[in-house]
């Protein structure tokens, strides 16, 4: 491929933080096809690295490569974690793979044809102040204390909002926003224990011990910010392993919520701890994290939003993320008990976006064809985390869901 890539990494803010003290660089093979790129404390150069330590290598077939390089590229092919799934090889370097992912995914973004990003475009006047209040609340999850940071608007049925795993409750900031929200639901977003400002307890030498996330332990935190807050029967909106805890409150309390919608959620999601192995590494920083994330969202989402959905990763705890994920790929499996679920007790919900290369489109109508009585929807063009990557087009599917919710409420 005739293309000067090295020059227009080096002319690139992005590629240039991403790789700042690199040394090695990364080899592009496009079924024989080849580009390389040499780097040295950070400056790329054009010539081939080598097999050495710092190099990354990718290989795949030349159709993944055509997905991948597109200008929008198609679903299912937005970035390289994502090719990995058909056909895409890496060699080289582990670690270092993992260390400058985010600029190996800038150079694969450099090679697409231009397109100009959609705008974050915040309608009407903007205020001083936003809607939401926000005050810590202490609750009691399994004998130990903790100081969960929560915030709060509008008025009417009560709707907890549950953010992805590893960031905070600023995701949903969006439909905080939104009067024709507000004046039919209660809004409560918190963050969970370790994630965002909620405080570690102070009781305890938690800094001792793996932070995992139990099952039980997800299920206890909007049961007790219900009832601490006396919300009756709430609306339960999840995202992520939200999305699959929607699901396993519905199963486990059917009668603690009027309904649950689940967003990226599914019965048995996949992946394994070990295949993310880097996200934990001492020697990778949160930045690898946030440049997977990125490429989970849909690729024509304003690209402000994308980077600020990113950023919440870069800013977490490190240890969050992948601690989450001891229930959301290992503990959490609905596929022996969806079919029990009853949505007479409790309203099921599914929203599964396009663009989601983690919770597919596969894994949200399995979910939905498996529980008798719920419902779906495909978010066309948006991905994991469509409430704060492109909220504007996802609201188009949930305000729907809740006109319905409101009509089913006595």
């Amino acid at each position: 491929m005739d293309v000067d890539l090295a020059a227009r990494c080096a002319l690139d803010g992005e590629f240039r933080l991403a790789a700042r003290h690199w040394n090695g660089g990364f080899h592009f093979d496009l079924d024989g096809d080849a580009i390389a790129v040499t780097v040295r404390d950070g400056a790329p150069s054009n010539g081939d690295p080598g097999d050495g330590p710092g190099t990354v290598r990718l290989r795949g077939p030349r159709h993944v490569w055509a997905d991948l390089l597109a200008p929008v590229p198609p679903p299912l092919r937005t970035d390289v974690f994502a090719c990995f799934q058909a056909g895409m090889q890496r060699t080289g370097d582990p670690l270092a793979f993992w260390q400058y992912y985010a600029a190996v995914q800038r150079a694969v973004e450099l090679l697409r044809p231009p397109v100009a990003p959609r705008t974050a475009d915040e309608v009407g006047p903007i205020p001083r102040f936003d809607n939401p209040i926000g005050r810590y609340l202490r609750v009691a999850l399994a004998g130990v204390e903790h100081r969960l940071y929560l915030e709060e608007a509008g008025r009417g049925i009560p709707l907890l909002l549950q953010h992805t795993a590893g960031s905070h409750s600023i995701q949903w900031r969006h439909l905080f926003e939104r009067g024709d929200i507000l004046e039919h639901f209660r809004l409560v977003a918190y963050d969970l224990p370790f994630h965002g400002k909620s405080i570690p307890p102070v009781d305890q030498p938690w800094w001792q011990e793996p932070y995992r996330l139990t099952g039980a332990c997800a299920r206890a935190i909007p049961l007790a910010v219900a009832d601490a807050l006396g919300l009756d029967r709430p609306v339960f909106l999840g995202c992520s392993i939200g999305g699959a805890l929607a699901l396993d409150l519905a199963s486990h309390h059917p009668d603690r919520f009027r309904a649950v919608i689940a967003v990226a959620g599914g019965l048995k999601l996949p992946g394994r701890l070990d295949d993310v192995w880097g996200f934990w590494h001492p020697q990778v920083s949160n930045e690898c994290k946030a440049r997977v994330m990125e490429g989970l969202m849909g690729p024509e989402a304003p690209l402000a939003y994308r980077k600020e959905t990113a950023q919440a990763y870069a800013a977490a705890w490190p240890p969050a993320f992948t601690g989450d994920l001891n229930y959301y790929l290992g503990e959490f499996d609905l596929r022996a008990d969806a079919m029990t679920i009853d949505t007479a007790r409790v309203a099921i919900h599914i929203l599964s976006g396009e663009y989601d290369h983690n919770a597919t489109v596969a894994c949200g109508r399995a979910a939905h064809e498996a529980i008798p009585g719920s419902t779906f929807a495909v978010m066309e063009g948006l991905g994991h985390f469509p409430m704060a990557e492109d909220p504007d087009r996802f609201l188009a599917y949930l305000l729907p869901v809740l006109d319905r919710i409101r009509e089913e409420t006595p």
